[in-house]
């Protein structure tokens, strides 16, 4: 007995070694293509998916949708047109160049509705998925209009080309920040919010953050440590204003430096310096 429990522990832990000698060979050696231009295989597609539904499932199991009415359908109109047609089109209208370009391509989603609960939707919206494209809209998109162009999604089994043109072409110009009715799942605390917003606002592209993934970017400073740093920029007091000054208009008091004004909010930029603040 001991003697089989020995030849299954060493056969497990070279079956082990094997496969993560196979797994460096394909990351090291470049094997695996990872162009835009080729497909998944069938297998990987349909891991990722099921893994993507079943996770969406899980995390949005205890939302409550509310009911749609005429003006959240506007309103979804407006978001829809403005921020999702470009990649997944809508009835007679084609995804422009930048969704048909990607892979995994973005779903149509005209059918939508038929496979996905109400706050499922409200869930991929607002959080997005990972390595597929979607972005996450929780940071640009208020409560109201997350809800409103989910409603409008609903619709969209049932309308004609023409119906979809007339929605759209008459609602008016969508929302760009969050802000309304409080969300309807839980709220993260602070700090999840606050690596959230310097993700969401690309900061991590160019710096490196403590507390946050990305590559070794050089593009700007690295922030670590940067409560103990006597200057912001090289000319403003380290005090937590000046920091969300810097934050929201860094052209304004740096004018031609590297750091994009990003329009970032005020509530936005409070979490962010809080944030940073506490990097020793």
């Amino acid at each position: 007995m001991k003697r089989t429990l020995t030849t299954v522990i060493v056969t497990l832990g070279a079956a082990l070694a094997l496969a993560l000698g196979a797994a460096a060979v394909v990351v090291m050696g470049g094997l695996y293509d990872i162009g835009a231009v080729t497909q998944h295989t069938q297998v990987v597609y349909t891991l990722l998916e099921t893994t993507m539904k079943h996770s969406v499932r899980m995390r949005a199991a205890d939302i409550e949708a509310p009911p749609a009415t005429p003006g959240s359908i506007d309103r979804g109109a407006a978001v829809y047109r403005d921020h999702c047609v470009q990649c997944h089109g809508g009835p007679g209208v084609a995804p422009g160049a930048v969704g048909m370009s990607m892979q995994p391509l973005p779903g149509p989603l005209l059918d939508a509705a038929r496979r996905w609960h109400e706050r499922e939707l409200y869930w991929i919206t607002r959080h997005g998925i990972r390595m597929s494209g979607m972005p996450a809209w929780a940071l640009r998109l208020s409560e109201e209009d997350t809800w409103a162009v989910v409603h409008f999604i609903g619709r969209m089994p049932q309308m004609s080309p023409a119906e979809y043109r007339r929605w759209t072409e008459a609602a008016p110009q969508a929302h760009h920040v969050s802000g309304g009715s409080p969300a309807t799942e839980p709220a993260q605390p602070p700090q999840e919010m606050a690596q959230l917003a310097l993700r969401q606002y690309a900061c991590v592209a160019c710096h490196i953050i403590p507390g946050l993934t990305g590559s070794q970017t050089h593009v700007g400073p690295s922030l670590e440590g940067l409560a103990r740093r006597k200057l912001i920029a090289g000319r403003l007091p380290n005090t937590a204003d000046n920091l969300v000054r810097w934050i929201r208009a860094p052209q304004s008091i740096k004018p031609g430096n590297a750091m994009p004004d990003l329009a970032v909010t005020e509530e936005h930029a409070r979490l962010m310096a809080d944030y940073l603040s506490t990097l020793h």
